[in-house]
């Protein structure tokens, strides 16, 4: 978007996080502000004095976000707004600490147990499920000795196994919501 400009490449403006999107992961996205894609949230921050995050402007929450979490895009939007809360709960840097964390977890899952279908999932998952419970995910994994004999994909199904048995202590339903 024309003359709109994004400091934080981790976090958009309106809650999405980027570093892990598996558009973005794949470089088919430049993120809002890097890119030629028309958004209209990014417009609207233009119009508001070019706020960095929706929660600064006053009329957040507007009617951009009555139904934002209802469907999904190619990223979960389940969190979206709970985000913004935490970013402005605790600050953009230590924020960025934690997304960095779940990046580093994601890109893990992804370069050693993807077996060519589960982007997806791992980016859903990993979005949605708190860092401790990734962090118990990942303790869980490289404690089983056995995983290095399995297959490519019975290891796939045995982290999806850990990670959804985690999500569905909290009723978390890990895959996208399409309309």
């Amino acid at each position: 978007m024309k003359g709109f400009e994004r400091k934080n490449q981790l976090f958009s403006l309106c809650g999405l996080n980027c570093g892990l999107c598996p558009m973005f992961l794949g470089k088919h996205c430049g993120g809002c502000g890097n890119g030629n894609q028309s958004c209209g949230i990014a417009k609207c921050s233009l119009e508001h004095g070019k706020i960095e995050y929706c929660y600064e402007c006053e009329s957040y929450p507007c009617e951009k976000y009555r139904y934002i979490d209802k469907y999904d895009s190619f990223i979960t939007h389940k969190r979206q707004k709970a985000d913004l809360k935490m970013i402005q709960d605790i600050g953009v840097e230590q924020y960025n600490l934690q997304q960095r964390e779940k990046m580093q977890i994601l890109s893990h899952l992804l370069a050693n147990y993807n077996d060519g279908r589960r982007k997806n999932f791992f980016c859903v998952a990993v979005n949605l499920l708190e860092l401790s419970e990734l962090q118990e995910a990942m303790k869980q994994i490289q404690q089983n000795d056995e995983l290095s004999v399995l297959s490519v994909k019975e290891q796939c199904s045995y982290i999806v196994d850990i990670l959804q048995k985690i999500a569905d202590r909290r009723n978390i339903e890990l895959k996208l919501v399409k309309k």
